[in-house]
Protein backbone atom coordinates (compact mmCIF):
# COMPACT_ATOMS: atom_id res chain seq x y z
CA UNK A 1 0.00 0.00 0.00
CA UNK A 2 1.70 3.70 -0.73
CA UNK A 3 0.50 5.93 1.27
CA UNK A 4 0.37 9.84 0.35
CA UNK A 5 -0.04 11.61 3.88
CA UNK A 6 1.67 10.58 7.68
CA UNK A 7 -1.30 10.57 9.54
CA UNK A 8 -1.90 7.32 7.84
CA UNK A 9 0.70 5.58 8.38
CA UNK A 10 0.63 2.68 10.81
CA UNK A 11 3.67 3.48 12.77
CA UNK A 12 2.85 6.83 13.00
CA UNK A 13 -0.44 6.29 14.26
CA UNK A 14 1.31 4.07 17.05
CA UNK A 15 3.69 6.53 17.91
CA UNK A 16 0.80 9.14 18.91
CA UNK A 17 -0.75 6.38 20.79
CA UNK A 18 2.51 6.11 22.78
CA UNK A 19 2.42 9.84 23.20
CA UNK A 20 -1.05 9.21 24.75
CA UNK A 21 -0.02 6.99 27.27
CA UNK A 22 3.46 8.48 28.36
CA UNK A 23 1.37 11.64 29.16
CA UNK A 24 -1.16 9.58 30.73
CA UNK A 25 1.34 7.89 32.73
CA UNK A 26 3.51 10.96 33.42
CA UNK A 27 0.56 12.99 34.63
CA UNK A 28 0.22 10.89 37.50
CA UNK A 29 1.24 12.44 41.06
CA UNK A 30 4.33 9.86 41.46
CA UNK A 31 5.58 12.30 38.68
CA UNK A 32 5.20 15.41 41.03
CA UNK A 33 8.64 15.91 42.08
CA UNK A 34 10.15 14.11 39.25
CA UNK A 35 9.57 16.87 36.72
CA UNK A 36 13.14 16.06 34.60
CA UNK A 37 11.82 12.53 33.98
CA UNK A 38 8.11 13.79 33.10
CA UNK A 39 9.99 16.05 30.71
CA UNK A 40 11.98 14.06 28.98
CA UNK A 41 9.89 11.14 28.55
CA UNK A 42 7.13 13.66 27.25
CA UNK A 43 9.92 15.11 24.71
CA UNK A 44 11.08 11.76 23.58
CA UNK A 45 7.46 10.50 22.92
CA UNK A 46 6.76 13.22 20.98
CA UNK A 47 9.65 13.61 18.83
CA UNK A 48 9.07 9.97 17.72
CA UNK A 49 6.05 10.96 16.04
CA UNK A 50 7.19 14.18 14.73
CA UNK A 51 10.26 12.85 13.01
CA UNK A 52 7.99 9.82 10.89
CA UNK A 53 5.67 12.87 9.93
CA UNK A 54 8.85 15.28 9.34
CA UNK A 55 10.79 13.09 7.24
CA UNK A 56 7.98 11.70 5.33
CA UNK A 57 7.33 15.24 4.21
CA UNK A 58 11.11 16.15 3.48
CA UNK A 59 10.46 14.18 -0.28
CA UNK A 60 13.86 12.37 -0.68
CA UNK A 61 14.46 8.47 0.45
CA UNK A 62 17.89 9.77 2.00
CA UNK A 63 16.20 12.44 4.76
CA UNK A 64 13.20 9.87 5.11
CA UNK A 65 16.04 7.41 6.31
CA UNK A 66 18.02 9.98 8.52
CA UNK A 67 14.40 11.17 10.30
CA UNK A 68 13.54 7.56 10.64
CA UNK A 69 16.48 6.79 12.27
CA UNK A 70 16.30 9.64 14.59
CA UNK A 71 12.76 8.30 15.30
CA UNK A 72 14.11 4.99 16.38
CA UNK A 73 16.54 6.67 18.60
CA UNK A 74 13.44 8.67 20.22
CA UNK A 75 11.95 5.40 21.07
CA UNK A 76 14.72 3.58 22.39
CA UNK A 77 15.25 7.16 24.79
CA UNK A 78 11.31 6.27 25.60
CA UNK A 79 12.33 2.80 26.20
CA UNK A 80 15.40 3.36 28.56
CA UNK A 81 13.72 5.14 30.33
CA UNK A 82 10.78 2.79 31.09
CA UNK A 83 13.77 0.71 32.32
CA UNK A 84 15.14 3.07 34.52
CA UNK A 85 11.06 3.84 36.21
CA UNK A 86 11.33 -0.27 36.53
CA UNK A 87 14.36 -0.21 38.79
CA UNK A 88 12.87 2.74 41.33
CA UNK A 89 10.62 1.85 43.88
CA UNK A 90 8.84 4.79 43.69
CA UNK A 91 7.39 3.55 40.05
CA UNK A 92 6.59 0.25 41.50
CA UNK A 93 2.65 -0.04 41.28
CA UNK A 94 3.21 1.17 37.51
CA UNK A 95 4.91 -2.31 36.60
CA UNK A 96 1.97 -3.57 34.24
CA UNK A 97 1.90 0.23 32.33
CA UNK A 98 5.50 0.27 31.87
CA UNK A 99 5.56 -3.45 30.80
CA UNK A 100 2.56 -2.38 28.36
CA UNK A 101 4.64 0.83 27.03
CA UNK A 102 8.13 -0.90 26.34
CA UNK A 103 6.23 -3.89 24.05
CA UNK A 104 4.76 -0.64 22.24
CA UNK A 105 8.23 1.61 21.89
CA UNK A 106 10.00 -1.92 21.08
CA UNK A 107 7.07 -2.28 18.14
CA UNK A 108 7.81 1.07 17.17
CA UNK A 109 11.33 0.19 16.64
CA UNK A 110 10.61 -2.59 14.67
CA UNK A 111 8.24 -0.71 12.39
CA UNK A 112 10.74 1.85 11.62
CA UNK A 113 13.77 -0.41 11.09
CA UNK A 114 11.65 -2.55 8.81
CA UNK A 115 10.94 0.23 6.86
CA UNK A 116 13.86 1.76 7.06
CA UNK A 117 15.52 -1.38 5.72
CA UNK A 118 12.88 -1.48 2.69
CA UNK A 119 13.98 1.82 2.02
CA UNK A 120 17.74 1.24 1.68
CA UNK A 121 16.98 -1.28 -0.91
CA UNK A 122 15.01 1.23 -3.04
CA UNK A 123 16.00 2.57 -5.98
CA UNK A 124 13.83 5.36 -5.67
CA UNK A 125 15.48 8.54 -4.69
CA UNK A 126 12.20 10.13 -3.18
CA UNK A 127 9.27 11.94 -3.83
CA UNK A 128 10.99 14.88 -4.89
CA UNK A 129 13.06 13.31 -7.42
CA UNK A 130 9.80 11.62 -9.35
CA UNK A 131 9.80 11.77 -12.94
CA UNK A 132 7.69 10.73 -15.50
CA UNK A 133 10.62 9.11 -17.06
CA UNK A 134 11.61 7.53 -13.42
CA UNK A 135 7.92 6.29 -12.33
CA UNK A 136 7.92 4.68 -16.06
CA UNK A 137 11.20 3.17 -15.29
CA UNK A 138 10.22 1.87 -11.70
CA UNK A 139 6.97 0.69 -13.53
CA UNK A 140 9.25 -1.34 -16.04
CA UNK A 141 11.22 -2.98 -13.80
CA UNK A 142 8.46 -3.88 -11.55
CA UNK A 143 6.40 -5.33 -14.70
CA UNK A 144 9.81 -7.35 -15.76
CA UNK A 145 10.43 -8.50 -12.28
CA UNK A 146 6.70 -10.10 -12.20
CA UNK A 147 7.17 -11.47 -15.29
CA UNK A 148 10.77 -13.21 -14.39
CA UNK A 149 9.05 -14.80 -11.34
CA UNK A 150 6.35 -16.52 -13.35
CA UNK A 151 8.25 -17.51 -15.72
CA UNK A 152 10.94 -18.94 -12.56
CA UNK A 153 7.57 -20.59 -10.99
CA UNK A 154 6.38 -22.00 -14.39
CA UNK A 155 9.97 -23.90 -14.88
CA UNK A 156 9.73 -25.07 -11.70
CA UNK A 157 6.32 -26.90 -12.00
CA UNK A 158 7.58 -28.20 -14.75
CA UNK A 159 10.50 -29.51 -13.50
CA UNK A 160 8.11 -31.00 -10.76
CA UNK A 161 5.90 -32.72 -13.43
CA UNK A 162 9.01 -34.19 -15.19
CA UNK A 163 10.35 -35.41 -12.05
CA UNK A 164 6.86 -37.31 -11.01
CA UNK A 165 6.77 -38.67 -14.44
CA UNK A 166 9.84 -40.04 -14.42
CA UNK A 167 9.20 -41.93 -10.77
CA UNK A 168 6.12 -43.01 -11.81
CA UNK A 169 7.54 -44.81 -14.86
CA UNK A 170 10.73 -46.51 -12.60
CA UNK A 171 8.30 -47.61 -10.11
CA UNK A 172 9.28 -44.96 -7.16
CA UNK A 173 11.10 -41.90 -6.20
CA UNK A 174 13.97 -40.61 -7.65
CA UNK A 175 16.67 -41.07 -5.41
CA UNK A 176 15.18 -43.05 -2.93
CA UNK A 177 16.17 -46.96 -4.61
CA UNK A 178 12.48 -48.01 -3.77
CA UNK A 179 10.15 -49.45 -6.33
CA UNK A 180 6.34 -49.53 -6.46
CA UNK A 181 5.28 -52.80 -4.60
CA UNK A 182 4.71 -55.50 -8.05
Amino acid sequence: MKYTRFEDLPVWQASMQLCERVFALTEHKAFAYKGDLRNQMQRAAISVGNNIAEGFERGTTQELLTFLYIARGSAGEVRSMLLLMERLPHFADFKSEISNLKLVAESISRQIRGWADSLQNSEIPGQRYLTDKSRRRVQHKATSDDFWAKIDRTVEEAQAKRLAAQAGRQGGLPGTGSQAPA
